[in-house]
């Protein structure tokens, strides 16, 4: 399958500056099948070497006493049968299994920077926490991160264009030669477009439910897969967390995005969880949730907004799910509920801003909110070459009060409005109206400060 990532990596491989590269990413969003089954197999046919840090226990034990890139790439070398150098592509999968190969990048970076090296591997971060935490542990023993050493890049379940491009490619390209051209749609094929968002919402991005789908056409069978995902996220929980009250509570965490997001303030609520609990309860939780890339915070902001966006109050704040299929499962409502012509009643306005939230994500936004008085609210607030860009997520048409009351405060570029309508741009009120599969040209133009109209 197509993945847009892929770019990154022919970047980074064309640089002639290039350090050895760190994927991170959730499990399952397609780190090794980006990595290995498309970079690798088409820039480094039959020149790379992969080691499975999981799998292959002699390897993995070799690199874990020793930091030397010489040795590590004589023994590996030795091991594979295969010359390993500048022409030769070292990949290493899963090195959550084997931390001591990230503290090794520094010396591949020093003194083999001619060799391209990639390593990849889930929940890296929070492993690399713990061994540096460790209680009793010297300080020259602690795990020391190859800071200035080492190209970075994160993989995201798959976003909307990546699943169009894969499902229906002559759709994708319609779509995206209106938005270069800041056209609408025709009726019918907009209709089209948000029929494939709906199911989009109902599938999301985890690649392996994706394929199921775009393979088979087949809805249930995506589903099933993204049962099985779901239940593994939560297994995962049992992985390097200090106690098993931090594992239930961040498996209590993770289960009730959805009722979070549900009600009326929709601001992280912790006696929603846990009676009398409070936020600091879960800071733990939160942390190690986020660092594995299973769900995205948002900050509030209040009233005047100042330049670089900065939480007014951290105890404030909404958790979003990584991926829109698993939010959509976690929710419980009816698979059919997304096809049916009753899904614009059936649909509450969260399934579209965790949608679009996941959309910003994918593009490095880091996602902010803000709350007026009198329940005044923006969905998201992003900052664009210096410039203000309000984002009022709607399933419908939606008010203009909120962005009244943000325009008494703040001054902004121009509102953007995300909603089921077509594309549209009202000078006189500062408002861009864009439809949801928009949203992914959209987030990258405003990561790049290329946003126009």
């Amino acid at each position: 399958m197509e993945r847009i990532a892929l770019q990154k990596l022919i970047d980074w491989n064309n640089n002639k500056r290039k350090k050895p590269l760190i994927v991170w990413g959730a499990r399952q969003v397609g780190k090794t099948y980006l990595v290995q089954e498309i970079f690798a197999e088409t820039y480094y046919k039959n020149k790379y070497v992969y080691v499975d840090c999981k799998k292959e226990d002699e390897i993995r034990e070799f690199c874990s006493a020793t930091a030397n890139a010489e040795k590590i790439i004589e023994y590996i070398s030795l091991r594979k049968g295969k010359q390993i150098n500048e022409d030769t592509l070292l990949i290493f999968d899963e090195v959550q299994e084997c931390p001591n190969i990230i503290s090794a990048l520094k010396y591949f970076c020093q003194d083999f920077r001619e060799i391209p090296v990639i390593a990849t591997g889930s929940m890296v971060r929070i492993k690399l926490q713990r061994e540096t935490h460790k209680r009793g542990s010297k300080d020259n023993d602690k795990f020391l991160f190859p800071v200035g050493k080492i190209n970075q890049m994160t993989v995201y379940p798959m976003t909307f264009d990546e699943f169009l491009m894969n499902s229906n490619k002559m759709l994708y390209t319609a779509i995206k030669k209106a938005y270069d051209s800041k056209e609408p749609l025709d009726s019918q094929i907009h209709e089209l477009a948000m029929e494939q968002v709906y199911k989009y919402l109902l599938i999301g991005g985890m690649p392996e439910a994706v394929e199921a789908y775009v393979e088979g056409d087949n809805l249930l069978e995506a589903r099933e897969i993204l049962k099985v995902l779901y239940d593994n996220y939560l297994a995962d929980m049992e992985l390097y967390q200090a106690s098993q009250e931090a594992v239930l509570r961040s498996r209590t965490l993770f289960q009730n995005i959805y009722r979070e997001l549900n009600k009326e303030s929709k601001n992280f609520s912790p006696g929603l969880i846990e009676e009398k609990s409070k936020t600091r309860d879960f800071a733990t939780s939160i942390q190690w949730l986020t660092m594995a890339h299973v769900v995205n915070q948002s900050f509030q902001l209040k009233e005047h907004i100042t330049t670089p966006l900065m939480p007014d109050n951290e105890s404030n704040f909404r958790l979003f799910l990584g991926d829109i299929g698993m939010f959509s499962y976690q929710s419980g409502i009816n698979a059919a509920s997304f096809i049916s012509n009753e899904r614009e009643n059936t649909l509450s306005g969260i399934f579209f801003e965790n949608f679009v939230a996941n959309e910003l994500i994918a593009k490095e936004h880091k996602l902010f909110y803000w709350r007026g008085k009198a329940s005044a609210e923006l969905e998201f607030i992003i900052e664009s070459d210096n410039k203000l860009y309000p984002l009022d997520v709607k399933k419908g048409r939606g008010t203009l009060n909120s962005l009244e009351k943000f325009s008494n405060h703040n001054k902004f570029e121009y509102a953007i409005k995300v909603s089921k309508n077509n594309y549209g741009f009202n000078p006189e009120q500062k408002i861009l109206t864009i439809p949801f599969y928009f949203m992914p040209f959209v987030a990258k133009d405003l990561a790049d400060g290329t946003m126009g109209i």
